[in-house]
């Protein structure tokens, strides 16, 4: 492929953010766009996900509205491309209490919920096997979220990207590393300089070395999980079922080991079980204590689980941002450059609107969703984060 070429718009990364970035974008037909990626597609986080779409695990405020839209746009992704082409399942989500203090917490978060928009159906404990027979009998209750969903996240991304590049004008450069941006210019190693008005950073963990080649500083830090993945099974788990503790764990800063169990089955049978947070930098070490963790989490909530194998083990790492809200538009310092990471474990639910606002700011629109509590420019006082003073051993992107 020759070197010079021109573009609309650059997005940096080709997980899930920067697949639906670039689907928005394309839909305009004046907009030529180039996604850039030193890897495959979805070769990073999103290809180590579990492809959530949550409004379960939520509380009131920005990213709950983010949530919200990003659900209705996924409803009509999988109208629009066929639910078998994403594997999107709306299996709902049902949040589980082991006691009367946890279920009071779990109601009052969910009471909350629905005045925001959401769908919760609280769950005494008496009816709670009608909806996953084989859960543990001792449990408290629960809420019933109709609204949460799944889909097979790496899919989800080449479907998304196959599309906008039938449009004829995105271009897909995987293989590529960037390696400098400045104005108009995105410097990469096998194409060289691709000229440009926008760049979109959706490099999702190592988006802020990318802010860092222009400049710019957005405090991006990976936030390593693991998943067990059992062998096949005659049908066992009905929804995406955790326990009520999960929703403290994605809204903790610390950056020690904290798991909670999240179960749910797969169309191909296997049963997934996560999730653990801690921030260890890179580090790619299997963890035999969170996983045993999460096996003792996942029986205690359905001991049928005792029995069965895992098969397997993986792992991801998550773009955390110290204040749990992704970093969603202009950056602080250069006019051309826009982020679109940080958005932890939560990026495949809310990448639709993520890619949505993306696009409308990119061409200057009224955005749909007011953009301001994701503001870049949020970070251009670093300091005001101490979390992230403590060393990072990492590797480099």
């Amino acid at each position: 492929m020759p070197t010079g070429l021109r573009y609309d718009v650059v997005v940096i990364g080709a997980g899930m953010i920067g697949a639906a970035c670039a689907d928005a974008l394309a839909a305009d037909p004046r907009m030529r766009v180039a996604v850039v990626d030193r890897g495959p597609v979805a070769g990073g986080t999103t290809g180590a996900g579990e492809g959530n779409l949550l409004v379960s695990d939520k509380t009131p405020g920005p990213e709950l509205d983010l949530a919200l839209a990003s659900a209705r746009l996924w409803r009509g992704l999988a109208d629009q491309l066929g639910a078998r082409a994403v594997e999107y399942e709306p299996k709902g989500g049902l949040v589980v209490a082991s006691d009367a203090q946890a279920l009071g917490a779990l109601r009052e978060l969910a009471e909350g919920q629905r005045k925001a928009g959401v769908a919760a159906e609280s769950v005494p404990a008496e009816r709670l096997r009608e909806l996953e027979p084989q859960l543990a009998p001792e449990l408290a209750g629960g809420v019933h979220y109709p609204q949460d969903a799944q889909v097979q996240p790496a899919l989800a991304a080449a479907t998304l990207l196959r599309r906008a590049r039938h449009t004829g004008r995105v271009d897909l450069l995987t293989g590529t590393e960037v390696l400098g941006l400045s104005t108009g210019r995105v410097l990469t190693d096998r194409h060289g300089t691709l000229h440009c008005d926008a760049v979109v950073n959706a490099a999702g963990t190592w988006g802020g070395e990318v802010a860092a080649l222009a400049g710019s500083v957005l405090p991006v830090r990976p936030r390593r999980g693991f998943v067990l993945v059992t062998e096949p099974l005659p049908p066992l788990v009905r929804h995406k079922v955790y326990a009520a503790d999960y929703v403290a764990d994605v809204a903790s800063g610390s950056a020690g080991l904290e798991s909670s169990a999240v179960v749910e089955g797969t169309a191909a049978g296997p049963v997934l079980i996560g999730a653990t947070r801690e921030r260890v930098g890179f580090d790619r070490l299997l963890s035999v204590p969170a996983l045993a963790r999460l096996a003792a989490q996942a029986t205690a909530l359905f001991p049928a689980l005792a029995s069965v194998r895992a098969i397997r083990a993986y792992r991801g790492f998550r773009p955390y941002l110290p204040d749990h809200l992704p970093a969603i538009g202009r950056d602080a310092v250069h006019p051309w450059l826009f982020h679109a990471c940080g958005h932890e474990g939560a990026g495949i639910g809310l990448a639709p609107a993520t890619g949505l606002l993306i696009a409308q700011l990119v061409r200057g629109e009224t955005p749909f969703l007011d953009p301001s509590p994701f503001d870049p420019a949020r970070f251009a006082k670093f300091p005001q984060f101490p979390q992230f003073a403590e060393p990072q051993h990492e590797e480099q992107p």
